[in-house]
C-alpha cells in the first residue's frame, strides 16, 4: 500500500491526514507527510548489539533501512497475529525509517485545533505522544516519532556540539519566540540556543499560544521588532500547526515584518514550497541546529 503524497493539503489551513495504526487494541496515528509506503512485513535481518527496541534491518529497493518494534518501544505485548502486521516505511528527519505496527486502517483528515495536547497525567505514554485526537467512539493518539527515534540513537537529535563549534558569541539582547510541542526538544533548543548566546528565549507548546502571545504584546500597543526578533516554529503541533501559525503572522500588518523561520523534520525539498507559500523567511530540517543558528544570524543583526 503506497500512500498518495499528491493529495497533500493546501499550505496554511491548520488541517493534516493522519494514517491510524494499531498497536494490540490501541489506536495511534503519524502524520500521512512522513509516510512514504505501506508494506507488508518481510524477513528482518538481526544485527547484534543494536538497540533493543530495534528489531534489524531489511533491503527495500536497494536502501538498507532499521526496523523499529513500535510496540516494544511503547511497553506493549507483541501482536498476537503477525500475518496481519505492517511496516510503515517513513521519513523524517533526513533519514528513513520502518516502523513495525500491527495493523494500519485508514487515513483520517482533521484540523490541528480539533487534536488535544497530552495531560500530565498520561503517565507512562506521555513523552511518547503529541496530541490526542477524539474520534466518534474512540481515541487516536499522535506518537512523538522522533522521540522514538532519539531514544535509539541519541546522536539524531539536536546536539549542543554542534553549536559549541561556532564559538563564543554575545546575542542575550535578542528575544526569540519558539513555538514546540516536544518536552524534548524544548529543552534541547533551549540548551544549545543558549549555548549559541541566545538567554532571552519565550517558549510555547503550540502555535496558538505563540500567536496570542504576540498579539497580546501589539495589542498592547508595542512595536513587535522591539520586543520580538525572530519566531522560531515546528510544524506538527496541536491546536496550530506551524505553517498556519506562519501564515497568520504574515497576514497580519503588524506582525507581518516579524521573521520566521520553520525548524522541522518535515523539511524536505518536496515539502519545501509549503513555508514558502506561506511566507516563512527560512527552514530548517532537524536536527541541524548549526544551520539554525547562521540562519538566526543572518536574519537578525
Amino acid at each position: 500500500m503506497a500512500t498518495n503524497n499528491g493529495i497533500l493539503l493546501e499550505s496554511g489551513t491548520n488541517e493534516l491526514e493522519i494514517v491510524e495504526f494499531g498497536i494490540g487494541n490501541n489506536k495511534f496515528g503519524i502524520n500521512v507527510i512522513k509516510v512514504k509506503e505501506i508494506i507488508n512485513p518481510v524477513v528482518v535481518t538481526e544485527v547484534p548489539h543494536v538497540h533493543p527496541n530495534v528489531e534489524g534491518i531489511i533491503e527495500l529497493r536497494g536502501e538498507v533501512l532499521p526496523v523499529v518494534d513500535v510496540a516494544k518501544a511503547l511497553g506493549f505485548p507483541k501482536s498476537t497475529n503477525p500475518k496481519l502486521d505492517k511496516f510503515i516505511v517513513a521519513e523524517f528527519n533526513q533519514q528513513k525509517i520502518v516502523f513495525h505496527v500491527h495493523t494500519v486502517t485508514q487515513i483520517h483528515r482533521i484540523s490541528w485545533d480539533k487534536i488535544e495536547k497530552p495531560s500530565d497525567m498520561y503517565q507512562g505514554l506521555e513523552s511518547q505522544i503529541i496530541g490526542v485526537v477524539k474520534m466518534e467512539s474512540d481515541m487516536l493518539l499522535l506518537l512523538d516519532f522522533e522521540k522514538i527515534v532519539v531514544d535509539i540513537n541519541p546522536d539524531s537529535g539536536v546536539n549542543v556540539n554542534k553549536v559549541k563549534k561556532l564559538g563564543k558569541r554575545e546575542r542575550s539582547s535578542k528575544r526569540l519566540v519558539i513555538a514546540e510541542d516536544s518536552p524534548l526538544l524544548r529543552k534541547q533548543l533551549e540548551d544549545t540556543l543558549k549555548e549559541a548566546g541566545f538567554s532571552n528565549l519565550e517558549f510555547f507548546e503550540n502555535g496558538k499560544e505563540a500567536l496570542a502571545y504576540l498579539e497580546e504584546t501589539i495589542n498592547a500597543g508595542k512595536e513587535i521588532t522591539e520586543v520580538v526578533q525572530l519566531v522560531i516554529t515546528d510544524i506538527e503541533m496541536p491546536q496550530m500547526d506551524g505553517h498556519h501559525l506562519t501564515r497568520r503572522i504574515k497576514e497580519d500588518k503588524k506582525l507581518s515584518k516579524l521573521p520566521v523561520v520553520i525548524f522541522s523534520s518535515l523539511i524536505t525539498d518536496d515539502l519545501r514550497h509549503k513555508g514558502q507559500m506561506v511566507g516563512a523567511e527560512g527552514q530548517v530540517s532537524k536536527p541541524e541546529i548549526a544551520q539554525l543558528v547562521h540562519l538566526i544570524d543572518e536574519l537578525i543583526i
